[in-house]
């Protein structure tokens, strides 16, 4: 039986609605990044240690990757508008959370809050534009614009986090994210239509734990393993990982409506959408997020420099994720594309830790945004198009989910490659993984 969508509002206001829809990803990543930028204010603040400046920064990753597809189930099934304008308010309740938060303690645990309510927001939001752009060419088009959120969010969320400290102190982001969050909640109830799958699934419970506690357990292996991989604590949390997740994948193939359907792994774009997700999360994202740490600790660059690199790095992929609904390109072919131009963005950057010149630098960085930059919409469209009509929000969810998870390893992975074989040395890795990934989707979108 053919998958369809329960009728949604008539809308003809669809400038403004996906208006709304990119607000999302933009105010996610925004509020994503800013602990990157003002880690040593935040733990400074709050007395944090190296174990607690750790988790300021990498609490949200955990929120965020346990309920990705949890929420995209809910967001099917129970609607997604009423999904979205929820974790816009849990959102707003979290970030005022962080923002008087007194220790530690309360920080991270409201930024695990913010990661949950984030996911509820990039789910629902995907979910909804896959309903209501329903053409090609719009769709082609709304999917760019939400795609150059990702690169907006990196540059502007450096500047606004500099820019807002400078002005009302550490927690001054998290003011002006709480009251965007609100405002998003109460447009997204006036505004947005609501749209859910003409035949939700039943809650699947057992898949739900499983897939929970795995994710859990590996996002805070991950965590931790960054001081010291040989911690029986992190030895002991990623082998829980490894059992949840054969225990979740025994579920699913069990399940009469998993949560996850395994049928759909024998769609070559399903295969493309979720695994690209996963290499761009480890050649791309976790590279490029470490290299500032790496040029800043080598005395490389100072803080105002290393601004300087984001931002050449973020506008170059916000400009080409607009761009590239002029190209005739497949989503599949967009992503291989993409890959291939990151990874020689990497490459090109090879040499600068031994000595800086921005001569060398700018290009490279412009290039390898453009890289990440065709990925964004490229996989946004995947995760839309690769799923039955009803089930948007799953496939958002899942394609998100192998995002986090693949940023979450990949750090840690560049992390060690760095210490092992230097700067150089990782970003040679990371190109070659991209190109190798590229060239593996090649073959598989000819299945598709």
């Amino acid at each position: 039986m053919t998958a369809t969508l329960a009728p949604t509002r008539p809308t003809t206001r669809t400038g403004t609605v996906l208006a709304l829809l990119c607000a999302a990803p933009l105010l996610v990543i925004l509020n994503y990044s800013t602990p990157l930028i003002l880690a040593p204010q935040t733990a400074a603040h709050l007395h944090a240690g190296e174990t607690g400046q750790t988790w300021i920064i990498n609490a949200i990753s955990l929120g965020l990757a346990v309920p990705l597809l949890t929420s995209g189930n809910l967001a099917d099934n129970h609607g997604r508008r009423r999904v979205l304008t929820a974790g816009a308010w849990l959102f707003a309740a979290a970030v005022l959370l962080a923002a008087l938060a007194p220790n530690t303690a309360v920080f991270a645990t409201a930024r695990v809050i913010q990661g949950a309510a984030s996911a509820a927001l990039l789910t629902a939001s995907l979910g909804i534009m896959g309903a209501v752009f329903t053409g090609p060419d719009e769709r082609r088009r709304a999917t760019a614009v939400y795609g150059a959120m990702m690169g907006l969010g990196v540059g502007a969320g450096a500047v606004l986090a500099a820019g807002l400290d400078a002005a009302l102190g550490w927690n001054g982001p998290y003011w002006l994210y709480a009251a965007a969050a609100a405002a998003l909640a109460v447009a997204g109830r006036l505004v947005l239509p609501e749209s859910r799958a003409e035949h939700p699934r039943r809650a699947d419970i057992a898949g739900t734990v499983t897939l929970g506690l795995g994710v859990a357990a590996l996002m805070s292996g991950l965590t931790l393993g960054r001081q010291d991989w040989s911690d029986p604590v992190v030895i002991a949390l990623l082998a829980a990982a490894a059992v949840c997740s054969a225990a979740f994948i025994a579920v699913q193939l069990r399940a009469r409506e998993p949560m996850l359907d395994p049928g759909l792994f024998a769609r070559p774009a399903f295969l493309i959408a979720s695994l690209g997700a996963l290499a761009t999360g480890i050649a791309v994202i976790s590279m490029m997020s470490y290299l500032p740490t790496v040029y800043q600790s080598d005395a490389v660059l100072g803080s105002v420099e290393t601004a300087v690199v984001v931002a050449l790095w973020s506008t170059a992929a916000f400009v080409v994720s607009l761009q590239v609904k002029r190209f005739n390109l497949t989503p599949a072919m967009l992503l291989v594309l993409a890959l291939v131009v990151a990874g020689a963005g990497s490459a090109l950057l090879t040499g600068l830790s031994d000595g800086w010149s921005w001569w060398h630098a700018a290009p490279a960085l412009l290039v390898a945004g453009a890289g990440y930059g065709a990925a964004n919409p490229a996989l946004t469209r995947l995760s839309i198009d690769s799923v039955p009509a009803d089930r948007g929000g799953m496939g958002s969810g899942v394609n998100n989910t192998m995002r986090y998870i693949g940023t979450a390893a990949g750090i840690p992975i560049v992390a060690t490659l760095v210490d092992a074989t230097g700067t150089d040395g990782a970003l040679w890795t990371c190109a070659a993984l991209a190109v190798a990934a590229a060239a593996g989707f090649a073959l598989l979108s000819r299945r598709a």
